[in-house]
């Protein structure tokens, strides 16, 4: 029976290995075109050595569908193919845009695998696993388990969340200082909610499965959901905070904050109002919680969507591809120019000399005197779309002035940011220097970013109304990093615990007296605690105080309860003093005031 399980075991694990295969690969192959792909290439190869295209003599979007899914290929095993490949390679992505969409004929529909193949391969799979699994006897040995989190996610210890909550509440602080109020929406949304609303960015996006007759995504972000609940309760102005997890399925970079699972901290101003005010207000909250937060030098860069829109018209891109070309322009930060330059060209359809007039532009970066040249430069002042985000920026630097941060703000044309829903200012905040990790330093980059939006909640109205809204949301993780490199460096204090006072006894039997006086304190709103053992030792009683920080303990004794006293023992300094038994709760507060005890559990 044990030699049948063994073997049953081992065809579990192949069976499962096989159905994660098929589960990453059906992942990797998913794209914004990803219905249609080649299953058979000796197949497609006979196929289409009778026609030039799927569907016979025309060509259309299938056949690019298809071309772009292919990849690695030998083309020279199949000449037909390569004849068709260099056909469709010869179309421009304008000439691609025009084709038009149809289905394949039925010669070839088996020829071509789609997503439902895959599921349903998928289904057939997974269902021989779970039979195998049924097959089991009880007596079988457990299965043996990869005790790991989910790629992209972490957990968090005691020190680690001190560390978050003290963020959190900073951030919250500054928040309700320039008078936000706090929603929460659920964490998934209906599928058609968040499609196309993030440009190249949907393919990250977390499918659920449908289990309730919704097809339903986790929310990408928290801008996105808050345009969709004012849309929907008819609010026309709203200043809100909103601090919750978001999901992208994205390559994560854990050392540098970045995760598949991750919180966003979102200030966001909805209203009609005048220009540049509610964005300039954005722009003092960002610099207050980085200052607050201590996490390094920082520089907060601007840009306005009209201006990038003007330059690429004044550049001679098309306007049909001013979004994606503002995406690739938007790797600037983490890609060298030529790398760039080559994405624009090759897969953006950007022509060569277009590219290089783009690249004269990003480059720069100033303040008001740049804004004053690039009003006089011939062909920028020739665009209207260009000439009102320049008089934007100008503004806005004006209004940042009277806030005290303009030496904090530069005009960067290279920032971008790659989401569709941007229609103003767009703004981004960045470390100026890395961070230890390891002993390694690293750039840590954007730790905040923003923008106006006005169009997004129009998406969601039956009747196209306009809410103009502007927010930012700060990447809270990335500030995580920052603090927990300081941490493991040595360079930050963190009391995971919150306790105040410790309540110990000397002697034996102490245990109900020690209870009660918990409670006492407990009642009067004093963080407290007490060993659980009846008898313990004075030694690991304040080796436990030192431990974990806490800077204030009872110790009970004998004698000194006789005379109605009992003893107060500062942790660190080591100094005891008695004091009346009737004055332990006053006498505790005004220590603990006195010590300036940081709740949040940072060091101050």
């Amino acid at each position: 029976m044990a030699e049948h399980n063994e073997i049953l075991l081992k065809k579990i694990q192949e069976q499962g290995d096989l159905v994660r295969k098929l589960k990453a690969e059906k992942e990797s192959s998913e794209k914004v075109i990803n219905e249609y792909s080649i299953q058979d290439l000796g197949e497609f190869d006979k196929y289409i050595s009778q026609y030039s295209y799927i569907n016979g003599y025309t060509p259309s979007k299938l056949d690019f569908e298809v071309y772009n899914n292919l990849k690695n290929v030998d083309l020279m095993r199949y000449p037909y193919v390569k004849r068709w490949w260099c056909h469709m390679r010869s179309f421009s992505n304008s000439e691609i845009t025009q084709l038009p969409f149809m289905k394949p004929p039925d010669a070839v529909k088996l020829i071509l695998n789609t997503n439902q193949n895959r599921d349903q391969k998928i289904k057939e799979e997974v269902a021989k696993l779970l039979a195998l699994k049924a097959q089991l006897t009880n007596d079988a040995p457990p299965q043996k388990f990869v005790l790991k989190t989910p790629k992209g996610t972490r957990d968090y210890n005691p020190q680690q969340m001190a560390i978050r909550n003290s963020v959190l509440q900073k951030i919250i602080s500054v928040f309700k200082k320039h008078g936000a109020e706090c929603i929460d929406t659920p964490v998934f949304e209906l599928k058609e909610v968040l499609t196309g609303k993030y440009g190249e960015d949907s393919k990250l996006i977390y499918d659920l499965k449908d289990q309730g007759g919704e097809i339903l995504s986790l929310r990408y972000d928290l801008t996105v959901p808050l345009a969709r609940y004012l849309a929907m309760n008819k609010i026309n102005n709203l200043k809100r905070y909103h601090i919750a997890k978001v999901y992208r399925r994205d390559n994560p970079a854990m050392t540098r904050g970045r995760y598949r699972e991750f919180y966003q901290c979102d200030f966001d101003i909805a209203g009609q109002f005048d220009p540049m005010v509610p964005d300039a207000e954005c722009l003092k909250v960002v610099t207050e919680i980085l200052d607050s937060l201590d996490i390094g030098k920082y520089i907060l860069k601007v840009n306005h969507r009209c201006l990038l829109d003007g330059m690429f018209e004044a550049c001679g891109v098309p306007a049909e591809q001013f979004r994606s070309t503002c995406s690739t322009i938007d790797k600037l930060d983490k890609s060298p120019w030529q790398e760039v330059r080559t994405e624009m060209i090759n897969e953006k359809g950007v022509t060569p000399e277009a590219a290089d007039r783009i690249g004269e532009y990003v480059r720069l970066n100033g303040s008001t005197e740049l804004v004053d040249k690039l009003l006089q430069d011939e062909k920028l002042s020739k665009s209207k779309s260009a000439v009102e985000g320049l008089q934007g920026i100008k503004l806005l630097l004006e209004y940042c002035e009277l806030y005290g941060i303009k030496d904090k703000v530069l005009f960067d044309l290279s920032l971008a940011r790659g989401l569709d829903y941007y229609t103003g200012i767009i703004y981004e905040a960045v470390l100026t220097e890395p961070i230890k990790i390891g002993g390694e330093e690293q750039s840590v980059g954007s730790i905040a970013g923003g923008g106006r939006y006005d169009n997004l909640v129009g998406m969601f109205d039956t009747k196209n109304k306009q809410v103009p809204c502007v927010g930012i949301s700060v990447g809270v993780e990335r500030v995580f990093s920052v603090l927990e490199a300081r941490l493991a460096a040595g360079e930050l204090s963190v009391r995971p615990s919150e306790i105040d006072v410790y309540v110990a006894s000397a002697q034996k039997d102490f245990l109900t007296t020690r209870m009660r006086i918990c409670n006492e304190l407990w009642d009067a709103g004093i963080k407290a605690e007490q060993p659980y053992k009846k008898n313990p030792k004075m030694l690991n009683q304040l080796q436990h105080c030192e431990e974990n920080g806490i800077p204030l303990a009872v110790i009970l004794g004998e004698s000194e309860l006789k005379r109605g006293l009992v003893k107060i023992r500062n942790i660190v300094t080591r100094q005891e003093d008695e004091v009346p038994r009737d004055k332990l709760v006053e006498e505790l507060k005004n220590r603990i005031n006195m010590l300036n005890i940081n709740v949040n559990g940072l060091e101050k």
